[in-house]
């Protein structure tokens, strides 16, 4: 196998944030940027695998009640119940708590980790040889409805924002881990949702898709102006999962400009919607040969899910993302398609929807 130089990495989706809300609050962010090996990421590996950037989550963490995932094996598969909302009381301490972890490694990180406000900032960062961080909402709980937080956390930042995590908000409802399942689960935005979308557009932040029921992507859709994003999301043809995407939902991101990043957790890769790490390469090849069949290569990413999931144990880390670049050289991949799925993609739509 040849051993090639391939281009920066900007992925749609980690929960470094919250896996940091986790451990020993005294040295969690020195041990991140000095090199822990805890989890999928820390400063070092994502140097190392050519980790260039990517949206940074804050998710409220929701505790599961006794009993609420439920095995089918009479299909083969299972249904987790969404969680009880919460409210924003609740989530202000989480959101700021994940929010300071962000800055402070920025702060420790001696200018090898930038938090990034534009897509300028992005390149710059990526440029200097700086990850570039973009802070990122999976769920709108820490946003009360006049959007008063909404203006705050944008001055401090955010730039991406899912109405929905899965579980319900005041603005929609989210899809549940379900498989086998159609997306289209339950109901769509609130008058509140439509108005948090509107709120979105007019201070650019983007929309993000991944977590919603179809039908609220569809009012998500009708209602915004800004290309449609899912952040990291697969293709329910393979693996028909809740969480996936059909192919009509497809080429309405296809059609407004937007991206879907592949997803690397196993269980929205596999067709069994099973976790499992010892699967080949070549399933998540195929669910990328899918979605640029439908969309168009300019529609297509990364979404990694990195510490928020299980990934392929020939990823591993974010440091193995190389190897999955490889696989997709080796796949027959050109060089302009491979540097266009790492970054080039993400990185027009997020200008596109920014302005800047």
């Amino acid at each position: 196998m040849t051993e090639l130089s391939f281009p920066l990495v900007f992925d749609g989706h980690n929960d470094a944030l919250f896996q940091l809300t986790r451990r020993s609050p005294a040295d969690a962010v020195d041990r991140f940027v000095t090199g822990d090996h805890r989890g999928h990421i820390d400063l070092p590996r994502m140097r190392a695998g050519g980790f260039g950037g990517g949206l940074f989550a804050v998710w409220i963490h929701s505790p599961f009640e006794p009993g609420s995932y439920e095995e089918k094996p009479e299909v083969g598969g299972y249904d987790m119940a969404l969680p009880a909302p919460v409210v924003q009381a609740d989530a202000l301490p989480q959101t700021f708590h994940m929010a300071s972890l962000l800055m402070q490694i920025e702060a420790r990180s001696d200018e090898t980790f930038r938090v990034c406000r534009s897509v300028a900032d992005i390149r710059a960062a990526m440029a200097g040889g700086s990850v570039a961080a973009v802070l990122h909402f999976e769920g709108a709980e820490a946003i009360d409805p006049d959007f008063q937080a909404l203006d705050v956390f944008h001055a401090a930042g955010l730039r991406s924002l899912g109405p929905v995590w899965s579980r319900p908000t005041i603005y929609g409802e989210g899809v549940p881990f379900r498989f086998p399942s159609s997306p289209d689960t339950g109901g769509g935005l609130t008058e509140a949702g439509k108005a948090l979308v509107k709120a979105c557009n007019a201070r650019h932040i983007a929309v993000d898709l991944s977590h919603i029921t179809e039908k609220g992507f569809w009012d998500v859709a009708a209602t915004s102006e800004a290309p449609l994003i899912a952040s990291h999301s697969n293709v329910h043809d393979i693996c028909p999962h809740a969480r996936n995407l059909t192919e009509k939902q497809m080429h309405a991101v296809r059609d407004s400009g937007g991206i879907v990043g592949l997803n690397f957790a196993t269980q929205f890769l596999r067709p069994d919607g099973r976790r499992g790490a010892n699967m080949s390469l070549d399933l998540m090849l195929r669910h990328l040969d899918r979605m640029i069949e439908t969309m168009g290569v300019e529609h297509v990413g990364f979404g990694s899910d990195f510490d928020g999931a299980e990934v392929p144990q020939d990823i591993g880390d974010v440091a193995g993302l190389p190897r999955l670049l490889q696989a997709m050289h080796d796949h027959g991949y050109d060089e302009e398609t491979i540097a266009m799925l790492a970054h080039g993609n993400w990185l027009r739509v997020l200008e596109e929807t920014w302005g800047a």
